[in-house]
């Protein structure tokens, strides 16, 4: 387990403190049931003995806002403590992650980032990066699929992409330009040797009604923006970028078994920290994280948001987002079309 050993010095200070007053059987009697060893590595050293800002640096009544209320309404239950979301939009979500990467880092001001942060990097909205913080936790992962019209010709992906390729510059993709749907479809052009045409719009919600109308030909999509669409006839899904096909589209194909391993298109949202936080609080808070992943009432509610729940810990959430920094800077010359 990370940072195992600050975890049995931790025991080790709590039991000598608890000998003297006799109480060093009851300890030893429920470190064997083993719920208070998880309570100690959850509480350590009274960490959170008060409420933890969580900055969501995007307006109230979003994808993101509506996902990481739900993990606020469950942080009483989970870490003893409250954890009540502060609104900070602006800017493409960079203005309020500017001002938590200026708190103290003493573990009471988190804040949610996702991959649009690297893309507002490399075209140069932000100096920011996800290495200026400190990653805790990825929790609800939004997979993203290609979505067409459904009166277009394109019945499978393999239609669409030979066309792409027949026909460069012809599609017309809906996108929010320089942001992740953006770094989306350029993935899919890398992936298939295709060039698109694309067209701007501020949010998922103003693309899809327009690929409805027939104004645009083809857009990035998920199953809180795009389902109800797909069910109505109005629109179709053509592949999904999730590990697996997802129980609400079956039928649908992921591109990885369609032979495109690299095409991993999801929205991951995650929880950062201030750099310079105590490594033990991470961990405090990792590992809260960890266990409310694995709480069915909270994959339910993620659920019923569109959303999957999958966590990575603090490493595997670094290791991520330096893999999607990459990809994203590979193709930052696409973007700035």
């Amino acid at each position: 387990m990370f940072y195992d050993g600050l975890h049995q010095m931790a025991r080790g200070r709590l039991g000598r403190a608890l000998s003297s007053s006799g109480a060093i059987a009851s300890l030893t009697l429920g470190l064997a049931a083993g719920g208070l060893a998880a309570s100690q590595a959850v509480y350590a050293d009274d960490y959170p003995d008060h409420a933890i800002e969580f900055i969501v640096p995007w307006s109230p009544g979003g994808g993101s806002d509506a996902l990481m209320r739900i993990i606020s309404n469950a942080a009483q239950e989970t870490f003893g403590q409250p954890m009540p979301v502060i609104n900070m939009p602006g800017v493409s979500g960079t203005i309020g992650l500017k001002e938590l990467a200026q708190k103290d880092p003493d573990g009471y001001t988190v804040g949610q980032i996702h991959e649009g942060l690297m893309a507002a990097n490399a075209t140069g909205l932000t100096t920011l990066d996800w290495d200026d913080f400190q990653p805790i936790a990825s929790l609800a992962s939004s997979p993203q699929y290609l979505v067409v019209n459904a009166d277009s010709d394109w019945k499978t992906f393999e239609e669409f992409a030979e066309y792409a390729k027949a026909h460069p510059g012809e599609i017309r993709v809906g996108a929010t330009l320089g942001g992740i749907p953006h770094v989306h479809a350029a993935m899919i052009e890398d992936a298939i040797g295709a060039q698109f045409r694309y067209v701007g719009f501020e949010g998922t919600g103003a693309r899809i009604r327009s690929l409805v109308g027939g104004h645009i030909d083809a857009s990035i999509g998920d199953i809180s923006s795009s389902l109800e669409f797909v069910k109505n006839g109005d629109l179709r899904f053509l592949a999904v970028g999730s590990k697996e096909r997802l129980e609400q589209t079956p039928d649908v194909p992921t591109f990885k078994e369609l032979g495109y391993d690299d095409l991993k298109l999801s929205i991951n949202r995650g929880i950062v920290a201030p750099k310079g936080i105590d490594p033990a609080k991470v961990e405090t808070l990792a590992k809260g994280f960890e266990t409310l992943s694995r709480n069915p009432e909270f994959i339910s509610r993620v659920n019923k948001a569109g959303a999957e729940v999958e966590f990575m810990g603090p490493q595997a959430y670094a290791d991520y987002l330096a893999d999607v920094d990459a990809t994203i800077k590979r193709l930052s010359g696409k973007l700035a079309r």
